[in-house]
């Protein structure tokens, strides 16, 4: 089973940028993809990015943070990434990842979640 650990939330102003990342320990035999989601107050977690391990290099974005956000990862140091650039009020929110199997447009999450990392953006 795989341990992930978030990192790298805070508070910024509107169009600030972050980057979280996210450690990943113990077997991923069993999956073959990473994913960001999002969550706030009275809402369900929400997938913000998608990205398929390595050979491949698939990337899907919801339509809110494409061209703003970034998903990558170094596997060679079991991390992900999520570089967040033009932060918006409405991207505040708590932030997780998870590893999963690919469905073809999406990275279905298999993993159990995190403490995850929270973003405030603010003025």
């Amino acid at each position: 089973q795989v341990q992930l650990m978030e990192s790298g939330g805070g508070s910024v102003e509107p169009g600030g940028s972050l980057r979280l990342s996210c450690a990943a320990s113990g077997s991923s035999e069993s999956t073959n993809c990473m994913a960001w989601f999002r969550q706030t107050p009275g809402k369900e977690r929400e997938a913000v990015a998608h990205i398929q391990n390595p050979p491949y290099t698939t990337t899907i974005y919801d339509k809110s943070v494409a061209g703003r956000f970034k998903i990558s990862q170094d596997k060679a140091k079991n991390t992900l990434f999520l570089q967040m650039n033009s932060l918006k009020v409405e991207d505040t929110g708590m932030y997780y990842c998870a590893a999963g199997a690919w469905a073809g447009a999406y990275c279905r999450p298999l993993t159990n979640w995190g403490q995850g990392t929270q973003v405030t953006v603010s003025s």
